[in-house]
């Protein structure tokens, strides 16, 4: 018997140009079938899944559309016409089955529609990027087990002009087909020649018995305050032979345990019988659970997973199909806070602080795999954020992408596809009235609903961005989407007070029914709840003004953005020399800089470092930069400061004034120079490392408006018995103010101010100097958050960094690496093993009982105060455990004789032995670093854990690079 189940059609494809192939679809699955492996004019080797372009690219027909200005090049579709872009995709699959086998073959997304022809017979395949399509094929394939698929794609059938001067979704034409709208361009991405046409998403052919299992829902309640749960399943079961069956349907649910083993929960059968050719629809009794391991947020708890597997096997056949998904027991709520009037979220009955990003798509051009997805949502999770707002004008996202949600604890938004900028406002004013076949569009919808509800990170659903659906499609999702009583909640109570619903009321009976559905992306809680364009803004700011409460004047900010240019590395990958030049400053009338960037800057939708009327040029604070290495250097500094003050100071109001937060926007889907955390080759910009540091769960931070330390507790318990450790050090590497605040205490989900920073104040302060924060616990001096500033008194700038450059400072750098397969897991401690001028007197002055806490304008002079004779420097104790013994670590010293901070040291990963070739870039790719753009006082030691995957064949080294350390360092990881 062939085996029940899902096998992938993801190899062997070729493809061509539709105009280019005199024969039809039957011919080429019958009679003259083109060849796999003899690969001659016009059938080239194919992407699938992927996109037409992607094929094109594969085959080194069109050059590289995200570098530098190759996208130029290639040819339009509004200039082409859509028979250039409408191309045959063929392949053979071998499936030969057993009797009372069926056989579908799956599309799980395409663009735009097809003629699907397998051995000679016809599917046409109806419009609409974001639906499945499932073809009984078991009547038509070969008996000797031999299938011959061919596809022919057509375009969307608006794909639109691009006008001259750009703009958001070009000429809004897109907007009429139910299609990711960003392929006309946007204000951060260039237009996409083929409109993404292609099966972009997995085929699959599924192998059954008798009955198929179809759809089933996954839904948990809760009582006795989350003691008990309850699991609820429907699913429908279709009867595909000719006769009744009896059969035997099955449902498990089993948690993984420590050592690959697991633990069966439960176990429910149930005896049906299904009438011939007929599709029946059961819902399971519901499933009692004692205590179940819930699924948190990031940052909240565990996000702990149950297998559900669902199976039928029928009477005198066998196990006929099987249906599994990882589920998570967890109760979303979301009401309008009354305090803020803020969207606010709970889960599992507690408050949680939104802080997340926006997300257009993985990739451009719909390369999308397992692996990059892994890598995308690891590095959100790894920045402490907790919500990726799926944006309207991108995708309906792939299970793959909520499958790591799911696993790293993201909650996700995902919207339907409307945008304001297509869907009724622009240039040139785009069609209210949204895509033109409004049916086709709610197929889309209630399909991708059906295809991504069973994930526990989907938190709501949202009609489109910055506009709201048509009113038909609007009342239409709403009724679809209505919650189930017991989702309805008003303060986080139910308004179900009976205990077990009855079946006819179960839960999983519904669409969803757990999920909010909002109309628009600034509607009921976000930004003003009106639509009156409150998101934003979108340029840079001066950092102490997201701490000011004129700054935002609503609850939840579901988009605001700044800068991201990221490492000189990648500029030089993406684009040719004449990338390579840096802006020129052009002195306008008002006394505005502004930034001339090159052509191909500009093309990439290149963002100024400098707001007109707000902000001055910030790379300018740190000198004059002379070259590309330079300047990215020093806009990795803003861009460290800039998205940590941003959520610094929306966590500063945490439920006083703010419920949440969308930094517009975490990624770039091509090799952009704007708004972005990591780059499209995934290397991280220092505004990642900003961001990781500001949304610690819990985490100490400076008011940069009131110079106030505050401490940030966004957890469900109070944290006692910590401790408030503030060091000034100068730039001669001298501590020139020392301060501890002991015996507080901070209650949950509260940002707490401790103590006003009074270094300004004091009598000479250094014009340039840095802050270190630290939180403890006195009970074990653990560190618990820790938080480095570099600092400028008011008016000035970071000038005196630039000599600060010459600075030798001595390092210690230990390294341990363990090797899994083609994985790199490397511990490294990196020590600035300098001391300050003042070192022996401080730390005696410390552990006996003295806190430093100003100094005068000569540079080693230290004032002390007295303070409590229990308290010992935290400083002292913590240096003494961080440079104990080396443990067998390798170890590497870099000779140094000045003291001082060894400031805004990095690593990366490069392949040694690869082509060395100035132009080649030897980086490898991605790479998970624990913390990264990082800073040491004298003394201080920084553990780092790094992870990465290797190519076959090279042989990887970590580089350490720094402000004081611009030649880099090499590091021993063998």
């Amino acid at each position: 018997m062939v085996e029940i189940g899902k096998k992938k059609l993801d190899s062997g494809w070729i493809a061509a140009r539709s105009t280019e192939v005199d024969l039809n679809g039957v011919q080429l699955t019958t009679t003259h079938p083109p060849s796999t492996t003899d690969l001659s004019s016009p059938w080239i080797e194919a992407v699938v899944p992927g996109t037409v372009l992607g094929t094109l690219l594969k085959n080194k027909l069109v050059p590289d559309p995200f570098y530098g200005l190759n996208n130029e090049t290639i040819i339009d579709i509004a200039d082409s016409g859509r028979e250039y872009y409408t191309f045959w995709f063929f392949t053979t699959f071998q499936c030969a089955l057993l009797e009372h086998q069926h056989v579908d073959l799956n599309f799980r997304a395409l663009n735009y529609s097809a003629e699907v022809y397998v051995n000679g017979h016809i599917r046409i395949l109806p419009k609409g990027m974001f639906r499945r399509h499932s073809l009984d094929v078991t009547d038509i394939l070969h008996p000797d087990g031999q299938n011959l698929l061919a596809v022919l794609v057509n375009p969307p059938d608006h794909p639109g002009k691009i006008p001259p001067q750009g703009g958001q979704g070009g000429d809004h034409e897109i907007g009429k087909d139910v299609a990711a709208q960003y392929v006309e361009g946007w204000d951060w991405m260039t237009p996409i020649r083929d409109r993404n046409t292609g099966i972009w998403d997995e085929v699959t052919i599924f192998v059954t018995g008798p009955v198929k299992i179809v759809e089933p829902h996954l839904v948990s309640t809760f009582y006795d305050n989350y003691e008990r749960a309850y699991l609820h399943c429907t699913t429908e079961l279709e009867n595909r032979s000719a006769w009744a069956v009896d059969c035997s349907l099955n449902i498990q649910v089993t948690a993984d345990l420590e050592g690959n083993f697991c633990l069966v929960e439960h176990l429910h059968t149930q005896e049906l019988s299904i009438p011939p050719g007929s599709c029946i629809q059961y819902t399971f009794p519901p499933l009692f659970f004692y205590r179940p391991n819930l699924w948190w947020p990031n940052g909240m708890g565990k996000q702990s997973l149950y297998t559900v597997v669902i199976t039928v096997d029928v009477k005198d056949y066998g196990e006929s199909d099987s249906w599994s998904h990882l589920f998570g027991f967890r109760k979303i709520e979301s009401t309008i806070d009354e305090a803020t009037g803020g969207r606010l979220f709970k889960v599992n009955g507690e408050p949680i602080f939104v802080r997340g990003g926006n997300w257009i798509l993985s990739d451009g051009l719909l390369r999308l795999s397992d692996k990059r997805y892994s890598t995308d949502i690891k590095f959100h999770a790894d920045m402490n954020l907790n919500m990726i707002r799926c944006w309207g004008g991108g995708l309906a996202e792939r299970p793959e992408f909520y499958h790591y949600c799911d696993i790293y604890g993201l909650l996700v938004w995902q919207e339907f596809w409307i945008t304001g900028d297509v869907d009724g406002r622009g240039d040139p004013i785009s069609n209210p009235n949204g895509p033109l076949d409004h049916d086709l569009f709610l197929v889309c919808a209630m399909d991708t609903i059906k295809l991504l509800r069973n994930h526990p990170s989907l938190a709501l659903w949202v009609g489109g961005n910055e506009q709201i659906p048509p009113d038909d499609i609007n009342i239409a999702l709403k009724n679809n989407l209505k919650l189930h009583p017991y989702f309805e909640s008003m303060g986080g109570v139910s308004n179900v007070s009976k205990d077990l619903l009855p079946a006819t009321d179960d839960p999983s009976l519904y669409l969803d029914g757990t999920r909010v559905y909002i109309k628009g992306s600034m509607w009921d809680g976000f930004a003003n709840s009106k639509g009156d364009f409150t998101d934003g803004p979108y340029g840079i700011q001066n950092p102490e003004d997201f701490f000011k409460d004129s700054f935002y004047q609503y609850g939840f900010n579901p988009e605001v953005g700044s800068v991201g240019v990221p490492v000189a590395a990648t500029i030089k990958t993406t684009m040719p020399a004449q990338g390579w030049k840096i802006p020129v400053l052009s002195m306008q009338p008002e006394g505005y800089v502004k930034e001339i960037a090159n052509p191909i800057w500009e093309y990439h939708k290149y963002i100024e470092y400098s707001n007109k009327g707000l902000v001055r040029y910030q790379i300018d604070l740190y000198g004059e930069p002379k070259d590309l290495d330079d300047f990215c250097e020093k806009a990795q500094l803003i861009n460290y400061i800039q998205y940590r003050a941003l959520l610094e100071g929306w966590t500063s109001r945490m439920w006083t004034k703010y419920t949440g937060v969308l930094i517009w926007k975490t990624q770039n889907p091509w090799t952009g120079l704007r708004g972005q955390f990591y780059d499209h080759l995934h290397d991280q910009t220092a505004g990642f490392y900003g961001c990781r540091c500001a949304a610690e769960p819990v985490h100490i931070q400076l008011n940069l408006d009131t110079y106030f330390i505050e401490v940030v507790n966004t957890t469900s318990k109070e944290l006692s018995s910590i401790a408030v450790e503030a060091s000034v050090w100068d730039l001669d590497g001298t501590c020139t103010y020392y301060e501890v605040t002991d015996s507080l205490a901070v209650p949950a989900k509260r940002t707490q101010i401790i103590v006003e920073m009074m270094y300004p104040k004091s009598e000479n302060p250094k014009p340039v100097y840095f802050l270190l924060l630290k939180l403890f616990n006195t009970l074990d001096y653990a560190v618990m958050s820790r938080n480095f500033y570099w600092l400028h008194l008011p008016g000035g700038d970071y000038k005196l960094l630039e000599p600060y450059r010459a600075k030798r400072l001595p390092l210690k750098i230990s390294s341990k690496v363990s090797i899994t397969n083609s994985t790199y897991n490397v511990q490294v401690n990196v020590q600035n093993s300098s001391r300050s001028p003042d070192f022996d007197r401080l730390m005696d002055r410390m552990n006996h009982g003295k806190r430093q806490i100003e100094n005068n304008s000569a540079f080693k002079k230290m004032l002390a105060a007295e303070c409590k004779k229990k308290h010992v420097g935290l400083l002292g104790r913590i240096y003494r455990h961080l440079v104990s013994s080396d443990d067998g670590l390798k170890v590497v010293e870099v000779d140094g004789t000045d003291s001082g901070v060894a400031f805004f040291l990095h690593f990366s990963v490069h392949a040694a032995n690869r082509d060395l070739q100035e132009e080649k870039d030897t980086r490898i790719l991605p790479v998970h670093y624990s913390d990264n753009y990082f800073s040491l006082i004298p003394g201080e030691t920084m553990p780092v854990n790094i992870s990465f995957d290797v190519p076959s064949g090279v042989t990887p080294q970590i580089q350490l690079h720094g402000w004081n350390y611009s030649d880099g360092l090499s590091i021993s990881i063998y």
